[in-house]
């Protein structure tokens, strides 16, 4: 079964929604990166919705979710997950966010951790690096100048290391990208350029997982620095990845993830006993 549809946040906006799975099942819920729709999780819906309700949204200014006015804050993109849970009266998922889908998930947990079983962070991280304002302010006036196709242009081959030029997925990540709202992306600067939810970690007692790509920087070594202190926190590279491993290497992302929520069932069936 799939359902999709557009869930009216309270301030009047839309967000673009896909359900996939069957009614009754536990839920997945996943949030994209920036520049990134809903599609980026298509490899992830088709393994898992068998077993799983699989929930897919656009986050505020992105595919086709409605463009907010003016600059946001992961507060307010915390607060559009929590309202995209109670609109699909999801009491308890399972959290999946990639890249800034991470301090997304973080707020939301931060104002309803009981909405929360498991959380699962892929590239990304509870706070941003020092010195970042510069690069989003530059990468911001790019998309106003020069439009989204530049910034599709150079940012899609960067999070794909190794994808040859003329590879299918380079230039659906290319379209992807451009497709993105010139507006819902400066707004999402706003929110990158300089945030702390560490606060949070000490709250996230549930089941974790961290994912990163092999080839993605110094984002495993950050992501292990900043969750590691999570009780129980397992940590996981997929091989040849870059930025977006669920999106690039999807078949050793979804063997990490199906593990994952294999290996951690049984502890949420005894939780509700």
């Amino acid at each position: 079964m799939t359902d999709s549809r557009h869930i009216t946040l309270p301030d009047g906006l839309r967000l673009n929604t896909r359900v996939d799975g069957p009614e009754g099942a536990p839920c997945l819920v996943f949030s994209n990166s920036v520049l990134t729709d809903l599609s980026v999780w298509d490899a992830q819906a088709k393994a898992l919705s068998s077993d799983y309700r699989v929930i897919r949204y656009d986050q505020r200014g992105h595919g086709g979710s409605d463009v907010t006015e003016g600059a946001m804050d992961f507060i307010g993109y915390g607060a559009d997950l929590v309202a995209l849970l109670d609109a699909l009266g999801i009491a308890r998922c399972t959290f999946i966010g990639l890249s800034m889908g991470v301090p997304t998930g973080l707020a939301a947990h931060a104002a309803a951790p009981d909405r929360f079983e498991r959380f699962v962070v892929v590239d990304g991280v509870s706070r941003s690096a020092p010195g970042r304002e510069a690069f989003w302010g530059e990468r911001r006036d790019t998309a106003r100048d020069a439009g989204m196709e530049e910034i599709a242009i150079s940012t899609a081959p960067r999070w794909m290391p190794g994808t040859a030029e003329d590879a299918p997925e380079l230039a659906r990540l290319i379209e992807m990208v451009a497709a993105t709202p010139v507006e819902g992306f400066a707004a999402a600067t706003h929110a990158l350029a300089s945030y702390d939810h560490s606060d949070v970690l000490p709250s996230l007692a549930l089941p974790f997982l961290g994912i990163t790509g092999e080839k993605d920087g110094a984002m495993p070594e950050a992501v292990r620095k900043q969750f590691g202190a999570v009780p129980g926190a397992q940590f996981t590279d997929i091989p040849g990845a870059g930025h977006l491993p669920n999106f690039q290497n999807p078949d050793a992302f979804n063997t990490a993830l199906s593990a994952f929520l294999a290996a951690t069932a049984q502890d949420l069936i005894k939780e509700t006993r």
